[in-house]
Parts: C-alpha cells; structure tokens; sequence
C-alpha cells in the first residue's frame, strides 16, 4: 500500500489514474452484464442491438458501405495479389458484395431467401458484427491501451504459459471471447500480435483456442437443444472443454510448429512480489501510451479496417457453406472422418452425430439445428462440441483470416477437424456422467 501511496504522489500519480479509471471502464463495457428492457448482456452489445433496433436504416446502410470498402479495397491497394489465399477471399468478398446487393434488392432464386440462407446471414450476423467490431474498437482503447493487459499478464502468467503456452495477458482474449464475441477478441489478438507482444504460435493459439462464440450465444444453442434447465453443467462444461482441447492443440502440428522464438514472459524483479510487479508493469504501459484521442481514432479505424473484410466475407463464405450442408453430401462426407471418434465415444446416433458436426464447418449453429430432436446425450454434446470446436466458415474462419496472424485455409481446416474430434472425446464422458447421475433435464 506505502508503494501504491508513493506513485500516487509522484509523477506516476497521473499514470496509476489512468491504469485504474480506463481500464475500469473498458471492464465495464466488455465483461459486466447489464440488463435493459429484460435482455441481460455486455454493454457493447446493448449499444449495438440499440442501434439496430432504433436506427436500422443507418445500420444498414452503415454497414453495407464497409462491404463495399471491403470488396473493393483489395483490387484497389493491390493487396488482392500477395497469395493464393488472399486471391480467392478478395474474389469471396466481391461476391459477398454481390449477395448483399442481391438480399437488400430482393431479387435471386427463391432458395437463397430461405429464413436460414441470406436472412440469416445478413440480419443475424452480418448486421450484429458489423456494429459491434466498431464500437467495440473504441472501447477496446480502455481495455488494452493503459496498462490492464500488462497488469493481468503478469498475475495470472503462472497459469497461462504452462497450460497453454501463452503469455498471461491472452487471459483477456478468453474472456472478451466468452463474455462478448469471438469478433471482439481476434480485434483483441490481431492488436497485440501487431505490438509484437505475441510470437506467431501464441497468436495463433489464442485465435482459434479461445476466441469461439460468446456466452449471450451459448443461450440460444441451449435453448434450441431444450438444455436450458441444465444450463449451469452445459456453460461449465462448455468452458472446460474449450480450454482442455485448446492446452491440447497448443501441442499439436500444425500449431506446435509455428514460429516461437522464445517465449517472451519477463521474470520477477529481485525483491518485488507479483501483485506490486503487476502494478509496475500496467503504470509503466499507462504512462508511456499515446492520448486518449489517438488512441481512439486508431482502434477505431483498426476496427473499421476488420469489420470490412470480415462482412462480406461471412457473405460468400456463409452462403456457400449454408447451400453446401443443405443441398449437397459435402458434409455427409466429412461426417465419415469424425465418425471413428464419435463411435469411440459411444453416442447413441454416431453416424447422424458425426455428420451433424461436420456441419459446425460450414456455421456453428448448423450441427444444434440437425440435432435437436436427438437422445438427450447426443444433444449435449452437440452444445458443447458445436462451440469448443471454435472454427466455422460462415464467421470465425473469415474473421481469423483477416487478422494479421499468417494462417492458411489449410491450417484452419486441419485445427478445426482436431479440435472437433478432441472436443467429442472429451465430452462424451461427461455427458454419459451426466445422464446417469440425472443432471441432464
């Protein structure tokens, strides 16, 4: 306390203020549920869900001007050209731009406006993503540029390097990811990365171990699966799940391989205890930081920046992988490569299990649609695997692509197939404990 005392008085009075009141309020808008009008969830959502509900047209329009930068900037700064990767998303986003174009018009063949085609695509994510990565840039100013990131990365760095191999401030991302949105935490992840904070491997652990779908989410896949009476084991057990497969990817090609030259975690001055050494560290960040008005402006455009080439991706790729698991056996296919793990895991359906979550490939949502009707143990592991898998192409995989963390398609499909796979082992067992012990309603 005599320590906290002295800086107060000294010149880093000034930088403690800003470490604890910014940091306070970047907490408040991305972790603290607030309820207004009967809905419980994070600030940044609220705003968000306010803007659509009371100024649509501006939201739409809003957004469809950062599709039309997102397709149309590639070709334009060249950077269409860099891969292959990059050529077929730039081709994606045009054509996501096209379907956009298309959905607001009202003119295309009559199965693309199906409630789970293009609605669903642009009303359900589109229009929530494109909102909320922008305001949540700005609010992200608070939570990552005075310090709190220094601060929690030191305290909690005994439970993150050794478990998951990274660096004790990652613990933000995880938590952004469940307590906001997956969008939030890889702006999170891509920012730190681009600090140099973040070694290739760690960046890529924490974008597709921990940034899956948020908590507010979770309600509506329990809900479609009639487990909301257990929520409590299905939210818990989605946690666990998630960061077990997660500690075990971090070991697993083609994460394990990935560029780490050293890990980068700075040890404990002589003399100082961790608590002080946190303090130390988010006062130190807080007062070598740049103004709040330049702060703000440059999260905000890094979010912008995000958001356009994330919108009509979820577009094209959404779409396509929408049509994919509907009209053709693409996913029935891919269902026979998850089977083996599904019948070792005992589910009472392993084939319709299997090819279900195969279709958490194309959306996430997909695998809690196909299967609410199923045994009650297979639709519990449907909950869990459908969110711990992390990965999906009509979001997360846009989204992870857009980062400046160099993945490929490949790497991505390779994590996902390992994370789904893992994520059935590790959850069977818990569901079979569940069923037989009655916790399951």
């Amino acid at each position: 306390m005599t320590d906290i005392t002295s800086d107060m008085q000294g010149s880093r009075g000034p930088a403690l203020f800003k470490l604890i009141a910014y940091s306070a309020i970047g907490i408040f808008m991305f972790f603290v549920p607030i309820t207004i009008g009967g809905k419980s969830t994070i600030p940044l959502d609220h705003a968000a869900t306010a803007v659509v509900t009371y100024a649509h047209p501006v939201a739409v329009a809003f957004v469809c001007l950062l599709i039309l930068y997102g397709a149309v900037a590639p070709f334009v700064n060249g950077s269409w050209s860099k891969n292959v990767t990059e050529r077929v998303f730039s081709v994606l986003r045009l054509l996501g731009l096209v379907l956009t174009a298309m959905y607001l018009a009202g003119v295309g063949p009559a199965a693309l406006f199906a409630p789970d085609m293009l609605p669903f695509l642009f009303d359900k994510l589109v229009l929530s993503v494109g909102l909320i990565v922008p305001i949540g840039a700005l609010a992200l100013a608070f939570l990552i540029g005075y310090g709190l990131l220094e601060f929690t990365g030191v305290l909690v760095q005994p439970i993150m390097r050794p478990i998951w191999r990274t660096p004790g401030w990652s613990a933000i991302d995880a938590v952004a990811s469940f307590v906001g949105s997956y969008s939030l935490a890889l702006l999170i992840t891509d920012r730190v990365f681009k600090e140099g904070k973040y070694t290739v491997r760690e960046a890529a652990i924490i974008a597709t171990g921990f940034s899956t779908v948020s908590a507010t989410f979770m309600i509506i896949v329990a809900r479609t699966l009639d487990l909301m009476g257990s929520w409590n084991l299905y939210f818990w057990s989605t946690l666990v799940v998630t960061f077990i497969v997660s500690a075990i990817t971090a070991r697993l090609w083609p994460i394990a391989g990935m560029d780490h030259p050293a890990d980068r975690d700075t040890p404990l001055p002589e003399g100082r205890g961790r608590l002080q050494t946190a303090i130390d560290a988010g006062v130190e960040q807080a007062t070598v930081s740049k103004g709040l008005p330049v702060m703000l402006r440059d999260s905000f455009v890094d979010g912008l920046r995000m958001a356009s080439l994330i919108l009509p991706s979820i577009m094209a790729v959404g779409l396509l992988g929408l049509l994919a698991a509907k009209y053709t056996p693409l996913f029935d296919i891919l269902g026979y490569l998850l089977y083996p793990f599904t019948w070792l895991a005992q589910l009472s359906e392993p084939m319709l299990a299997a090819k279900a979550l195969a279709s958490g490939l194309a959306e996430m949502f997909l695998p809690a649609i196909l299967l609410q009707d199923a045994a009650l143990d297979l639709r519990f592991v449907a909950a869990v695997v459908s969110v711990s898998q992390v990965l999906f192409l009509s979001a997360s995989i846009p989204c992870v692509l857009a980062t400046s963390i160099p993945f490929t398609m490949k790497d991505l499909l390779v994590i996902w197939y390992i994370r789904t796979a893992l994520s059935v082992l590790v959850t069977a067992p818990i569901g079979w404990l569940a069923v037989s012990m009655g916790w399951l309603s």
